[in-house]
């Protein structure tokens, strides 16, 4: 594994009893435009008779207690990527919520997929034969391999992930399934889903031989991503007929979500639509929920409120949104805010007849049950 070059380190906070706070930007973070790691240590639990400490520790502390308390108070991108390259590596059940499959189409799947899936909806009900789709945040391929039976050997399938972790699990499966199908039509890239254009993969070739250490370099590296998205985009303009995500959409930063939403709007196809699972709140969540790490990675407080969520496809280009599915009860009620799955659609293409219809009967409300 490459090293990681840190561009700057900077103590944003340190106040007694209090964690300290150190903001770390290295040349990944400046080239993918993400606002730098921010770590928390908390001393307030640290040994007595560590000088390099001793004026932070609270006069309450039991000397029995010899290890700090580590925090990490990080940005919702690093939140994301730590849980769940644990949860690519550890199945962890609390991630997002159960839902049930078509079980026809995971008799092919690898149970190691299936376990270390984690969603809240199924978008890969509304695919049909023979079209292009595109998964975001495509985790350990349990969409992309039920979207592959069903578009077929004349279709096929992209999977977008961010996570080696994940990506390591998806690869090394889609063989397997490849196999069981007698056909492969299924790859996963890797990249940022509101980054569509950036390939992370060919941008990290490129840098081994580019390493970036002054300001020139990384002016020139900034210039060689931009190159990147304009030459050999991860995912072309105009190219899929369906993008999907299943409880993802909302583990994306807030400043970056409005260019997600116009990031899915330029891969579609003009006649094409999107599908996406995911959780909304019935009002918005707080800012001290939103920099909870934890709450932010197990798909809560990033999420959108319904009316914004369908209002941020509408502002981005889309028309005829439809929810196609709502849970009738919330998953998780937090604070007095309800956290429920949602399924909504959305189409690129010139309004149809149906355009006018922002609801369709479904399991969910209709009294079945769902995640």
């Amino acid at each position: 594994m490459a090293p990681t070059h840190v561009q700057s380190l900077e103590v944003l906070a340190l106040h007694e009893p209090y964690p300290l706070i150190l903001r770390i930007t290295t040349q990944s973070d400046l080239l993918t435009q993400r606002p730098a790691l921010e770590v928390s240590r908390d001393f307030s639990e640290s040994r007595p008779d560590n000088p390099l400490v001793k004026q932070s520790v609270s006069p309450y502390v039991s000397p029995h207690k010899r290890f700090p308390m580590i925090t990490n108070a990080i940005h919702p991108e690093s939140a994301v990527k730590q849980r769940y390259a644990a949860a690519a590596r550890t199945r962890e059940p609390a991630l997002c919520c159960a839902v049930e499959y078509d079980r026809r189409f995971l008799e092919v799947i690898p149970k190691e997929v299936i376990e270390k899936d984690y969603g809240c909806g199924d978008p890969s009900r509304y695919l049909k034969p023979g079209e292009t789709v595109l998964d975001l945040g495509s985790g350990s391929g349990k969409i992309c391999f039920i979207a592959a039976q069903i578009v077929g050997p004349q279709g096929k399938v992209i999977g977008v992930e961010m996570t080696d972790e994940m990506l390591e699990v998806a690869r090394r499966n889609a063989p397997m399934v490849a196999r069981q199908l007698g056909f492969a039509n299924v790859e996963f890239r890797k990249g940022r889903i509101q980054d569509l254009e950036l390939d992370l993969e060919r941008l990290d070739e490129r840098l081994k031989s580019r390493p970036i250490s002054d300001a020139a370099s990384f002016l020139a590296a900034d210039g060689l991503a931009q190159d990147l998205r304009e030459r050999e985009p991860l995912v072309a303009s105009d190219s899929i007929d369906v993008v999907v995500s299943n409880c993802v959409l909302n583990l994306v930063e807030p400043r970056s979500k409005r260019r997600l939403f116009e990031e899915v709007f330029r891969v579609l196809k003009k006649s094409g639509r999107a599908v996406v699972s995911d959780i909304v709140s019935d009002q918005p969540a707080p800012q001290h929920l939103q920099r909870d790490p934890q709450l932010w990675s197990g798909c809560i407080s990033g999420a959108l409120t319904e009316q914004g969520f369908l209002q941020a496809f509408a502002e981005s280009g889309f028309h005829g949104m439809q929810i196609l599915q709502r849970d009738e009860s919330p998953w998780r009620t937090i604070e007095g805010i309800e956290f429920r799955s949602v399924t909504i659609a959305a189409y690129k293409g010139k309004p149809g007849p149906d355009d006018h219809a922002t609801a369709q009967a479904s399991p969910c409300r209709d009294g079945g049950a769902c995640c």
